[in-house]
């Protein structure tokens, strides 16, 4: 079995990354998005990268392909072994769900966030419950992995949807300290809002619920 494989990088695809070890004998292995935004800012092509791997055959009626999924650490592929013993997520299935920062999907399983697991690829309201059912109050340490800050461009964007979400508040006639405290509170309930506008529903789904 092939626990950790090393070699210089030669290409990276969309969740794929060609390594090429000792010999020339280059090796495709897949990347969760999760993992592969770190690789993308911190692994130029041509410089060495290690991955630790999780190995399983690929079966079909006629064939059986041997697969490689990469994780940069022992914690990330520890969290992906979890996430596989939910009933139908497979490992390649589980490879495309794992979309948002590992930490992220920890904490939403651990509150039971159906909204933020639907977002995930692949993932409807039944498997999301499922996996929540089967991992929820087992996966705290996952929530602790420091990768949030790995993801510079989705923490831009969510800065600019607080800033126009923000403005159309203060012209609403809300006070700037209140505005802003209620679209953290917002994000906190929804970190997967893309836009302006699915943050201010968010907003006035909480105030509605007040009244």
């Amino acid at each position: 079995m092939i626990s950790k494989i090393q070699g210089k990088v030669r290409s990276k695809k969309q969740c794929k990354v060609l390594l090429e070890v000792a010999g020339g004998i280059s090796y495709e292995v897949l990347v969760p998005d999760a993992v592969m935004r770190n690789i993308e800012k911190n692994t130029p092509e041509g410089s060495d990268l290690t991955l630790t791997t999780y190995y399983y055959f690929q079966s079909d009626p006629s064939k059986s392909i041997p697969v490689l999924i990469g994780f940069l650490n022992e914690i990330e592929k520890e969290f992906f072994e979890k996430f596989i013993t939910v009933s139908g997520v497979g490992p390649k299935a589980a490879c495309r769900a794992l979309s948002l920062p590992i930490s992220e999907i920890a904490d939403a399983i651990d509150r039971a966030d159906l909204k933020v697991l639907k977002t995930l690829s692949g993932i409807g309201e039944q498997r999301a419950k499922e996996i929540i059912a089967k991992l929820q109050g087992k996966i705290g340490k996952f929530g602790l992995i420091q990768d949030r800050c790995q993801v510079p461009g989705a923490l831009k964007v969510a800065e600019d949807v607080k800033e126009e979400a923000l403005s159309v508040l203060l012209q609403l006639q809300y006070r700037k300290k209140e505005a802003g405290e209620m679209i953290e509170k917002a994000l906190k309930r929804n970190p997967a809002a893309k836009t302006s506008e699915d943050l201010l529903n968010e907003v006035y789904k909480a105030k509605r619920s007040k009244t």
